[in-house]
C-alpha cells in the first residue's frame, strides 16, 4: 500500500480507510489477528480484510456494513491524528496549483506539523520529485517519519528536526517551491530564498494573522522577491435539500382554476402543480448554505524569487 501508488488488494500492515458514512471515517492500521470496533459491530482483520479487495462492503458482526477505502492524501486530511493544527483541501488546493507543483518538482516545507499538507505534495511531485520537510519539534518529526514509512512514500521524502530559521532546510539552490507555516516567517525568508533554484522559484506562507503577513511581505521585497501577492481562501458548503414555500394569494388564480373545472379530490390530479397551488404550498430542490459557515482559517502570501 502506498499513498502514491493504488493497489487493489488489503494486505496486512497496510493504512485503510473505514467509511461508515460521509460524516462519519476514520483510519485503522491492518494487522493479522486484531479486531477493530465499530457501532455496526467487530471487523475482523484477518477474515474481513485481509486478501479483500479496496472497496469491498465489509459486513460487521451485528449485521451492519461498511466500506474499506484506499487511503489517499484526501481522505488522510479528513482523518489523521491532529498533533498540530492543520491545512484543509480548500487551501491545500490552492497553495499546489500557485507554488506550479508537477511531478518532478523539488519542494521544501516547514514545519512538518500532522502532514496534511506534505502528503498532497507528495502526491502532487511523485515519482520523480522530492519533498524536504522541516519540523522544530523532535517528537512530530519523528512520527512523520514513521508515517511516511507505514505510507510507502519514504523514497519521496526527507525529515529533518531543527529550526528553520537558523538553520535553514538543508539544501541550496535547487528548490522549485518552498512553503512555510511557521509562528515567524520572515525570520526564514533568507534561508527559503537559498534553497530555490537560481530564479523562478516560487515561495507561500501561511500565517493566521495580518500582523504576521505585514512582516513576511516587508521582508520578501527585501529579499527581491517579487510578484508578492497575499490572499484568504473562505469555503462555503450548500446542502441540496427539497424545501417548500408558500403560494403568494394573488386573488384570481383560486377563480381560474375553479374555471377550469380543477378537482383537487380526483387522485389523478393529486400530484399535479394545480393540486400544490390549491394546498397553498410548491416544492422543489434548492440549495441551502449550511447556517455555521467555516470562516477564516489562514492568509495565503505568495511570491516569485526574481
Amino acid at each position: 500500500m502506498s499513498f502514491v501508488e493504488y493497489g487493489d488488494t488489503i494486505k496486512d500492515g497496510d493504512t485503510a480507510i473505514v467509511f461508515l458514512g460521509h460524516e462519519s471515517m476514520f483510519p485503522v492500521k491492518v494487522q493479522h489477528g486484531t479486531v477493530t470496533q465499530t457501532k455496526y459491530g467487530v471487523i475482523r482483520h484477518s477474515t474481513d480484510l485481509i486478501g479483500k479487495k479496496y472497496g469491498s462492503k465489509v459486513t460487521c458482526s451485528k449485521g451492519g456494513w461498511v466500506f474499506i477505502l484506499h487511503p489517499t492524501p484526501e481522505l488522510w486530511t479528513m482523518n489523521l491524528p491532529h498533533r498540530t493544527q492543520i491545512l484543509y483541501s480548500t487551501d491545500i488546493s490552492i497553495i499546489t496549483m500557485m507554488l506550479e507543483l508537477k511531478p518532478g518538482s523539488i519542494v521544501c516545507e516547514s514545519g512538518t506539523g500532522s502532514g496534511s499538507l506534505s502528503h498532497a505534495l507528495i502526491r502532487t511531485v511523485a515519482p520523480t520529485g522530492h519533498l524536504y520537510t522541516v519540523e522544530f519539534h523532535q517528537q512530530r518529526a519523528e512520527k512523520a517519519r514513521e508515517e511516511f514509512r507505514e505510507h510507502g512514500v519514504e523514497h519521496l521524502v526527507t525529515v529533518t528536526n531543527q529550526d528553520v530559521c537558523k538553520n535553514g532546510f538543508g539544501v541550496s539552490k535547487i528548490a522549485d517551491a518552498v512553503f512555510l507555516d511557521i509562528p515567524s516567517p520572515w525570520e526564514a525568508i533568507g534561508h527559503a530564498k537559498s534553497a530555490l533554484k537560481a530564479e523562478g522559484g516560487r515561495i507561500c506562507s501561511f500565517s493566521p494573522c495580518i500582523e504576521q503577513v505585514q512582516r513576511t511581505c516587508l521582508a520578501m521585497e527585501e529579499y527581491g522577491f517579487t510578484e508578492i501577492n497575499t490572499l484568504e481562501i473562505l469555503l462555503r458548503v450548500y446542502n441540496v435539500r427539497t424545501i417548500s414555500l408558500q403560494i403568494p394569494d394573488l386573488g384570481k388564480a383560486a377563480e381560474d382554476n375553479s374555471g377550469t373545472g380543477f378537482d383537487s379530490s380526483n387522485p389523478s390530479h393529486q400530484g399535479s402543480p394545480c393540486a400544490n397551488l390549491q394546498q397553498g404550498t410548491v416544492q422543489f430542490k434548492s440549495g441551502v448554505p449550511l447556517r455555521e459557515v467555516v470562516g477564516h482559517t489562514g492568509y495565503l502570501t505568495f511570491a516569485t524569487k526574481s
